[in-house]
């Protein structure tokens, strides 16, 4: 039986590719669980799907694999759709402002296509 999905996440570009390629096979199989978790839930607890304050609809895939932490940014597109964008490896408490902007740009860039 097929699972119902509220979510679809969909990705960009070769953005989010790129960062999941060079991740070992665990955190890889731990970033497909909380896709799969973010995409059949509908209510996704703030551990694994978080809106970054002050951003136009940024949100953040939180994923933690042993005691490593992984960040993807993407954001909401038609209601269901979540747009995959890019990822980091996250090292220290707060998320680093260049990793924010570099999510925006990429969001813009999307919003800039979908237009033309």
């Amino acid at each position: 039986m097929q699972e119902e999905k509220f979510r679809i996440i969909t990705l960009y570009k070769n953005y989010f590719n790129d960062f999941y390629q060079k991740q070992r096979q665990k955190v890889k199989n731990k970033i497909l669980w909380t896709f799969k978790l973010i995409e059949t839930t509908e209510h996704v607890p703030k551990d694994y799907l978080k809106h970054i304050e002050g951003t136009d609809g940024l949100y953040e895939i939180r994923v933690k694999q042993g005691s490593d932490i992984f960040r993807i940014f993407g954001f909401f597109d038609k209601g269901k759709l979540i747009v995959t964008i890019n990822g980091f490896h996250k090292k220290t408490q707060k998320t680093p402002k260049r990793e924010i902007e570099k999510a925006l740009k990429i969001k813009k860039e999307y919003e800039n296509e979908k237009e033309s």
